[in-house]
């Protein structure tokens, strides 16, 4: 019939296929030659030929593995130590209290990445002021970008602070090696410029950078005052150089150029219309982080508007110190109670393509498609399923989540 024979592969059958690029197929099938996807459709139809098996997987949904685009592993150990907070600036306080003097964690760290897969991660951005999550990542397989966060809002030397991160950085693939800033009360313009210059020169894109998180944030900005200034004093960190009288945090960035397709604006929970409509027409991606910010005093994103301004909308845990688990699934069902009307399949392609895409994975993870990598999972539904996307926004549980093909390294 004119149909091409395809040797040496393995179909597998489910219940649902959900492509993210294409609608869902009930009743459909995936063919994954050497670990890259060869082809996806319905029950009839497909490559004739030669297969090493053909797996049906049964009562359950196959898609393309999640992608959490922000986390921070090295805060793992601080699992149920903190409280919610009144205030973000409250629960920072918090964090550094109980961080000072502290030694990195690695068994934390290698449990949450273990915990992170199980869910059906299957490709992670980290953040980390150390390389501690580097190796944990490598050796579980897992797919990522460690973005080294930089702080020093009265750093006297940027250029060097930003020469011996990318020095002690190095080049590998899995883990991939990035850099990011901290947040604009945190971070000085300089570092900021410094940070920019170095991604351009050195090609270490995309950049991360909290942004818009807190209502003091905006305080700071605005008028340097408020908590964050006081943290700064506090710390000893205050410059009284620096300028305040930025109308908003995007325009802040905007102005340091960070603000562009090749950036990921975290959290954003205070953002206006005016802004978003700002950050999707520079392309920028929001990474958006609602049980954390919930728990941390910054407040309610508003995830419908988010969606509704256009914006590229990324989905991330945040970490152990402010979630109960690394369960992606577990943030879309928050979006979802949040965002009622988003359709879901708005949803599952920020929890997918969009992450991939930001973290510079775009070409071969988020989406079942010929080509990409077989990173899948199959989600069990005990009972029968008709709307499926909405169904994967319910709070799937880590129980009901088995890996089908692993990418590994990718």
């Amino acid at each position: 019939d004119g149909s091409p024979v395809v040797v040496d592969m393995t179909r597998y059958r489910a219940t649902w296929i959900v492509p993210i690029a294409a609608p869902p197929i009930r009743n459909g099938w995936v063919d994954v030659d050497e670990g890259l996807i060869a082809g996806v459709g319905p029950a009839a139809g497909g490559a004739r030929g030669s297969r090493r098996g053909e797996v049906d997987l049964g009562a359950c949904i196959v898609l393309p593995s999640l992608v959490n685009a922000h986390t921070h592993l090295e805060l793992s150990v601080f699992r149920g130590q903190l409280q919610a907070a009144a205030s973000m600036p409250r629960w920072a306080r918090d964090l550094m209290t109980r961080t000072a003097g502290v030694p990195l964690d690695e068994t934390a760290i290698r449990a949450a990445v273990a915990e992170v897969r199980r869910a059906g991660t299957g490709l992670v951005g980290d953040i980390g002021n150390t390389p501690a999550s580097v190796a944990p990542l490598r050796d579980a397989g897992l797919p990522g970008v460690v973005f080294r966060e930089l702080l020093g809002f009265d750093q006297q030397d940027p250029t060097a602070l930003v020469a011996r991160a990318c020095a002690e950085m190095g080049r590998m693939e899995n883990p991939r090696l990035r850099l990011a800033a901290h947040a604009p009360y945190s971070v000085s313009p300089a570092l900021f410029a410094a940070l920019r210059a170095a991604a351009d020169r050195e090609g270490l894109w995309p950049l991360s950078v909290h942004v818009a998180e807190s209502r003091e944030e905006l305080e700071f900005l605005r008028s340097g005052t408020g908590a964050w200034r006081e943290i700064l004093e506090e710390r000893g960190r205050w410059d009284p150089h620096w300028v305040s009288g930025t109308a908003s945090p995007i325009e802040y960035l905007d102005g340091l150029g960070w603000l562009g397709a090749r950036t990921m604006l975290v959290h954003g929970v205070q953002l206006t219309d005016a802004e978003l409509a700002r950050i999707a027409g520079a392309g920028a991606t929001l990474v958006t982080c609602p049980r954390s910010n919930r728990h941390t005093g910054a407040g309610t994103p508003p995830v419908a508007r988010f969606y509704a301004a256009g914006v590229q909308v990324a989905v991330g845990t945040d970490s152990l110190a402010s979630v109960a688990d690394l369960n992606l699934f577990s943030e879309l069902h928050a979006m979802r109670r949040l965002a009622p009307s988003v359709p879901a399949r708005a949803i599952l392609h920020s929890a997918t393509q969009a992450g991939a895409a930001a973290l510079g994975y775009g070409d071969t993870l988020g989406v079942i498609a010929p080509g990409r990598r077989a990173s899948l999972i199959a989600v069990a539904c005990a009972a029968p399923v008709d709307d499926v996307e909405e169904y994967l926004l319910n709070g799937i549980r880590a129980e009901q989540v088995a890996w089908v093909a692993p990418a590994g390294d990718a």
